[in-house]
Order: structure tokens, then C-alpha cells, then sequence
């Protein structure tokens, strides 16, 4: 499955009260919905799924599955402590029309975090997961930095297909990206090479009797062969193992290392400013998406690095989304770091 782009990974709205604010979090989906972002996570970090109950995490899966639009890849936060659980979670995702899971790495017990606990612990996942999986590293959160020669080994499970590398290291991503060179895989895209997720193409053959093979400009099927499918034009990309990475302020420099994408909390008050610097990096203006990169560095720095989801809940409301309150041991932010988050989105608005 194609995962290049940028992913906003959405936060979770609550009323004054604390409950779910499910309104809210569909008017921000069906938003985010409406930017050129590749996809949607839900219930990543910046999501507060740490912080939720198991029925409150089902409910706002459901919620940003109908809100969002069907042509954004949807990504499902399903990482818990025990490998059960997170497949639990995992097949609900599935059940409801979830492209891919997103699995934390477990970290409570880090004395017993081994590469054997690792291996284990993914594999299993993995072995069983109805939607292939993404590893999610994000050891400012967790404590536990999982390292760059496991994942090349776990790159090799077929189910396994990406990570999300929020260290912020650039030389780790040019490790991993080298290290699994090796993994072949394709994925099914459009014809300009957009994603095309088997939730997507399965809507398409509902409404078509089937598809057909034809070539573009040539006498016999080739890599520029398409299949149609309810007016859908779809062909194969190779992919191999995707690498995404966590932090805006690294994001220039992280595609420059062989990073695939991004998922990164500060799209999620400035989506476009993010998706700017990657469309740039694609079109091979390097100077251009360098020029877009120090536009939002400080920024995401002090918004996300530094203030954390206080602090990008805040920018949202700033740039017009829904952020609103967090939930306890967190924090709203002071008078005077809202100020500060004012002038650092001055000319960032969108």
C-alpha cells in the first residue's frame, strides 16, 4: 500500500466536560479531508488515545471513518501494551474500513524490551492483523528507541510495511531506508500514482461488472498497463519497506535521506504548509522545499517539540479547526504561550 505523502495525525475534541466532542471531530476530518494530505491517523499520540477508554477509542475510529472522505488513506492508531489487545483493536479497525494500523512499540516493562520481545511482539501482530501494519517509534513519549537493525529485520515480514520514526534522528531514517533496500514489494495506485487502498477499489467494483487491461501508448501490458475498474484507472508501483517520519522541523531533510513521507502533528493546524515542502521535494526543487522548510521549522519546534498537544490544539483553533481542551495530566496552556503560538503562526495560516 502506497504511503507517500503527509498524514495529519488527528487530534481527539472533547467538550468542557471531558466527554468526546464527535461533532467536532467530524467537521475537523471533513476538513482535513478537503487538503492535499495523503491520509488521516487517528488515534495517534496526538490524538491522547493513551488517555482514552477502549470504548471511546472505537467510537472515535467510527466517527473519522464516516466523516472522512474516501479517497484519503485512513490509518488507525492501535498500538496497546499487550500484543491481544492491540489485535483486538486492530480487527475492530479493520471491520469498520480501516486502510492500515499503526502498532506503538510497547515500552511500560523497557527492562524486558528486547529484540527477541520485539521480534515476538510484532510478528505476532502482524501474523494475524487483517490490515497490513506500520511500527510506530516515538521514543520522547515512550522511553524506548527501537533500533534501526531490528527494524530492518521486521521490514522482512510481509505484513509489515512501514514505520512512522517520530525520533527526529535524519541518520537513523538514511539507516533504515539503506538497510531495507533489499525488501521488494508493490503496491496498487491510480494512474497518476495516488494511493488506491483495497477499501477504495472495492467501492469501485461495486458499482462496475469488472475491469479490463489496457495499455497506454503500447502493443502488449507493460508497467504502463492499467486495469479499469468502474472508471477507476489503476496500475503497480513498486513501494518496498516505507519509511515515515514524525517531525516537521526534519521533514526537508528527512526525504532528502529516503523517507517515504511523513505523519506529523504539526499538519494538523497547517496541513498545507506541511504538504508544501513534500510536493516541492517531489518536484525536485530543492531549493524551494528547503526556502518552505525553514518557513515552519520554529514553529513546529516550539507548537509540537516543545508545548506538545496543548500547544498544536491551540494552533488549531488559531488557524481555524477545532482543538479545544486536553485531558488531564495535561495541561491548558498559559495566556502568554498562546500569545507566543499567535506570532509563530502569523503568516503560517491554513
Amino acid at each position: 500500500m502506497l504511503l507517500h505523502g503527509i498524514f495529519p495525525p488527528i487530534t481527539t475534541p472533547f467538550y468542557p466536560d471531558g466527554n468526546v466532542y464527535h461533532k467536532k471531530l467530524e467537521a475537523n476530518v471533513e476538513r482535513y479531508s478537503k487538503t492535499p494530505v495523503a491520509g488521516i491517523v487517528v488515534l495517534g499520540s496526538t490524538g491522547e488515545a493513551i488517555l482514552l477508554s477502549d470504548q471511546e477509542r472505537r467510537e472515535v475510529l467510527k466517527t473519522a471513518r464516516e466523516a472522512a472522505a474516501n479517497h484519503k488513506v485512513l490509518v488507525a492508531g492501535t498500538g496497546i501494551e499487550s500484543a491481544s489487545e492491540t489485535l483486538r483493536l486492530t480487527e475492530y479497525a479493520a471491520s469498520i474500513g480501516y486502510d492500515v494500523a499503526m502498532v506503538r512499540t510497547p515500552h511500560y516493562y523497557k527492562g524486558q524490551m528486547k529484540p527477541a520481545n520485539m521480534l515476538a511482539f510484532y510478528r505476532f501482530v502482524a501474523d494475524r492483523s487483517p490490515l497490513p501494519v506500520i511500527l510506530y517509534n516515538f521514543p520522547q513519549a515512550t522511553g524506548y528507541d527501537i533500533p534501526a537493525e531490528l527494524v530492518v529485520e521486521l521490514a522482512e515480514h510481509p505484513n509489515l510495511i512501514g514505520i512512522k520514526e517520530s525520533s527526529g534522528d535524519v541518520e537513523k531514517v538514511r539507516t533504515m531506508v539503506a538497510g531495507t533496500r533489499q525488501v521488494k514489494r508493490t503496491a496498487t495506485v491510480t494512474e497518476t500514482f495516488e494511493a488506491m487502498t483495497p477499501r477504495m477499489l472495492k467501492a469501485a467494483e461495486g458499482n462496475s461488472q469488472g475491469g479490463e487491461l489496457v495499455t497506454i501508448g503500447g502493443a502488449k501490458p507493460s508497467s504502463a498497463a492499467v486495469t479499469i475498474v468502474s472508471g477507476l484507472k489503476t496500475r503497480q508501483k513498486e513501494v518496498g519497506f516505507q519509511v515515515l517520519v514524525g517531525a516537521a522541523q526534519k521533514l526537508e531533510p528527512s526525504l532528502e535521506a529516503g523517507a517515504a513521507g511523513a505523519i506529523l502533528a504539526f499538519a494538523d493546524p497547517a496541513p498545507t504548509a506541511c504538504y508544501e515542502i513534500y510536493a516541492a521535494w517531489k518536484e525536485d526543487d530543492h531549493e524551494l522545499a528547503r526556502l518552505k522548510q525553514g518557513r515552519i521549522a520554529r514553529a513546529a519546534q516550539r507548537i509540537v517539540g516543545e508545548l506538545s498537544i496543548p500547544g498544536v490544539k491551540y494552533a488549531m483553533d488559531f488557524n481555524g479547526y477545532f482543538g479545544g481542551g486536553v485531558r488531564l495530566p495535561l495541561l491548558p496552556l498559559t495566556a502568554e504561550a498562546k500569545k507566543e503560538i499567535e506570532g509563530l503562526l502569523g503568516d503560517i495560516r491554513n
